[in-house]
């Protein structure tokens, strides 16, 4: 199965990429093809908001106007079986990195003239794909399902692109993960995340 990763985080080696590299080693052991992408390293421009993508009718998703690696990544996706999506949270939300991938993926919605609100391009995809949803915080996780919008969003992405969560990972208290390692438990629910994920 190829899994593909998106790594919104900023901090290389942080709490994120360790997560990632928690689910990522155990889903290698099982034979998996994991591609990532890592958003802090990859040029993409943000979007015109001109919704050309938007008008092209069909499944796939519609081309941007701009010429940079959003096209490659598209591909991407496309070709996944499955994805980890992770981007920890920053001001209440997910990273601006993974924010400005968020809205270059505008395409996956058809919107022509005249019509009142977009339709998702994937909503009729069956069976649908599988995400894993990881993130991060400084403060308890718990402040994430009650005031942050960082899961929500990840979870919108997985939607907007044809897949369905069957694990959400939130490591909180992050600032003392990055010192002392990922938590046994967290390390534990990201394996039976990463099962879920190929099962």
């Amino acid at each position: 199965m190829k899994i593909l990763v998106i790594n919104g985080s900023y901090r290389e080696d942080g709490v994120t990429d360790s997560a990632i590299t928690c689910a990522v080693d155990e889903l290698k052991l099982g034979g998996h093809e994991i591609e990532q992408v890592v958003l802090r390293d990859t040029p993409i421009e943000f979007c015109l908001n001109c919704r050309h993508c938007m008008q092209e009718p069909g499944e796939g998703p519609g081309s941007c106007v701009q010429d940079d690696d959003m096209t490659a990544i598209i591909e991407r996706i496309e070709s996944a079986d499955a994805y980890i999506l992770a981007a920890p949270v920053n001001f209440g939300s997910v990273t601006a990195v993974f924010k400005r991938f968020m809205e270059r993926l505008s395409g996956y919605g058809y919107w022509p003239a005249g019509q009142p609100y977009p339709l998702l391009r994937k909503d009729k995809v069956s069976p649908k794909k599988k995400a894993l949803i990881v993130s991060s915080c400084a403060a308890p996780g718990l402040l994430d399902r009650m005031v942050f919008g960082s899961v929500r969003q990840l979870k919108n992405t997985a939607h907007l692109i044809g897949a369905k969560p069957v694990g959400v990972v939130f490591v909180g208290y992050a600032d003392k993960a990055s010192s002392a390692g990922l938590r046994k438990r967290q390390v534990g629910e990201l394996l039976e995340s990463a099962h879920r994920l190929v099962a």
